[in-house]
């Protein structure tokens, strides 16, 4: 039995298996450029984050429909549920689908299928954030959350997310402004290829109260020092940081560092079916190339439940963390 976790750094549109691709590229009359999964397999092999989201974005072409959004989150979902993971905070991209003139209700709605009976079907309770693409315009992503207003009943918070260089969370200000007035918990993509200031920024002027990867704050001590010291969580992706180029290896991977600076690090997946794992094959991956202990195993899974956005239920959150207390490592 896997340790018991939660994810709060996934991309459901990267969760899209070469073979759940041309499924429903032939259920919706879609025509991919490659000629079997196994080469669309070997496209997946990328220089650095842009050479990443070329393919990501052109790969969603095949997401047409309210039952192709459920498909793809109850995938997500049944692999999940296999390793470990016990509640998923789950990123999605509606501003890539409204370009494409997938409506919003469809997006949502289809996603709700899965998530609103998951805990019935796998045992995981689900959190669903919309992000905003950070080299789309500000305009752009105030009209998308204007959009989402008729579903915030099922979207518990924002975050920032894409081609990360060029674009600091600044831009966002007024979104995140409104997005914090409706209620809405707010994270960011800050640090991954990013300098460490689009961190601080991320906190001091979107109000982020999670930074999604992070891992550039070793530049910066005093940033560090405050990460520690408002105990902001990190949520990390390890082998996304080494299939982008920000890592060279898993061995040199800054995890470590991090924890024992006294920084609140959670690992996460990203774009598992990009990037040659899920969650719990990230927590292995880590184990193996990192050493690390069963004591830094389990503070990393304590972590990732206290990291969620679980106000709402703090007795599930307890219950979680007993489950997590009570693991024994085989």
């Amino acid at each position: 039995m896997p340790l018991p976790k939660a994810e709060l750094h996934l991309h459901i549109e990267g969760t899209l298996e070469p073979e759940l691709a041309f499924r429903l590229a032939e259920r919706n009359g879609v025509r991919l450029p490659y000629a079997d999964t196994e080469e669309l397999r070997a496209a997946y092999r990328f220089e650095d984050l842009q050479s990443f989201l070329d393919l990501y974005y052109e790969l969603m072409a095949v997401l047409r429909t309210e039952r192709d959004f459920a498909d793809l989150a109850d995938a997500y979902l049944a692999r999940a549920a296999a390793q470990g993971v016990r509640h998923a905070e789950i990123f999605f991209d509606p501003q890539a689908h409204l370009a494409r003139g997938v409506a919003m209700d469809t997006v949502v709605e289809g996603l709700w299928r899965a998530l609103g009976g998951s805990e019935r079907n796998h045992g995981v309770s689900t959190r669903l954030i919309m992000c905003f693409l950070r080299d789309e315009s500000a305009e752009s992503a105030l009209r998308t959350l204007e959009a989402a207003r008729p579903y915030l009943d099922r979207i518990t918070g924002v975050g920032l997310d894409s081609a990360e260089v060029g674009h600091p969370p600044v831009k966002f200000r007024a979104v995140y402004e409104a997005a914090a007035a409706l209620g809405l918990r707010r994270v960011a993509h800050a640090g991954e290829e990013g300098p460490p200031e689009y961190i601080a920024e991320a906190l001091d002027v979107l109000g982020a109260e999670r930074i999604d990867h992070g891992l550039r704050c070793l530049e910066d001590p005093a940033l560090v020092e405050r990460l520690v010291r408002e105990r902001i969580p990190l949520t990390l992706c390890p082998l996304s940081n080494v299939r982008l180029r920000a890592v060279d290896a898993l061995t040199e991977h800054p995890l470590p560092a991090l924890l024992d600076a006294g920084l609140m690090c959670t690992v996460n997946s990203d774009d598992p079916a990009y990037f040659g794992g899920y969650v719990g094959d990230t927590f292995d991956a880590v184990r193996e190339a990192l050493g690390l202990t069963e004591d830094r195993l389990r503070e990393l899974a304590r972590n990732s439940f206290l990291a969620s956005f679980l106000e709402d239920d703090e007795e599930r959150r307890r219950r979680y963390l007993a489950e997590v207390d009570a693991y024994t490592f085989e």
